[in-house]
């Protein structure tokens, strides 16, 4: 079954959509995290979630659009508004659904935040999975999204729309929290049991070979996807992509 539900908290309106089986008996929880100016119901998502609920009868996965993104009603992106939603969504999973096994699946911007929560708020966690996380995320939304003349625009203080489902406002105060923030100067190695790496070898978006070097660093295992691009937009990248995630959470879903 699909549900969508709204969490209304601390003056934040998070517009959730929940795959299970039955809502009364959830045990296992998988937050997924979308990339940037993506949204919950993101087809990628639910590749995943369908395949999630069919093996692990009692989990349930559980996609939200970002502050800006979807459905969202916030007007301007803010790095620390997409950790609140984080944190408040976990804190809803463990009351709404009365579990503390939390997961995370999170791809390209979603994965550089569940690692920035990582570095700033500790792991709450069972398992972690990134697909082409963002490590530096700043030379990422720069060099690949962010045009020119709008990088012009925000050099003057203006605020610019950019993205692909939906524009995104941002404004020159996330490019400089995103600039101070390179996850390659953090430690994750006290983390690296609980998370797996994917990244294909074709991403037009994130270096492979950055992320690669970032999970070697941290001694966090990565499974290089031959020929995927960023959106692993060949059925069979993804799919084994899917089951590499899914085998990963197994043992702590039973």
């Amino acid at each position: 079954m699909i549900r969508y539900y709204d969490i209304n908290t601390a003056g934040h309106s998070i517009r959730c959509k929940l795959y299970c089986n039955d809502v009364h008996k959830i045990g296992k929880v998988v937050i997924y995290g979308h990339g940037f100016g993506g949204h919950k119901d993101n087809k990628a998502a639910e590749r995943f979630a369908l395949r999630a609920i069919s093996r692990f009868k009692k989990s349930a996965v559980l996609t939200f659009d970002l502050p800006c993104h979807g459905a969202d009603g916030k007007k301007k992106l803010l790095l620390d508004d997409c950790l609140t939603y984080i944190a408040l969504i976990i804190e809803d999973c463990k009351t709404r659904f009365g579990t503390e096994d939390v997961f995370a699946y999170a791809t390209s911007f979603g994965g550089f935040l569940i690692l920035k929560y990582l570095a700033d708020r500790g792991n709450p966690f069972r398992k972690i999975a990134l697909r082409c996380p963002a490590v530096d995320m700043y030379a990422v939304i720069t060099h690949s999204i962010i045009t020119p003349e709008a990088m012009e625009k925000l050099d003057k203080g203006k605020d610019v729309l950019v993205g692909f489902d939906r524009m995104v406002k941002v404004g020159s105060q996330f490019l400089d929290d995103l600039r101070a923030e390179d996850l390659r100067h953090h430690d994750f190695m006290e983390y690296a049991d609980d998370i797996l790496i994917l990244h294909g070898t074709k991403d037009e978006i994130i270096s492979f070979d950055d992320v690669a070097a970032f999970a070697d660093d941290n001694v966090i295992e990565f499974v290089p996807v031959e020929n995927a691009d960023h959106r692993f937009s060949d059925p069979g990248g993804m799919d084994l992509a899917i089951a590499a995630i899914l085998d990963f959470f197994a043992p702590a879903m039973s």
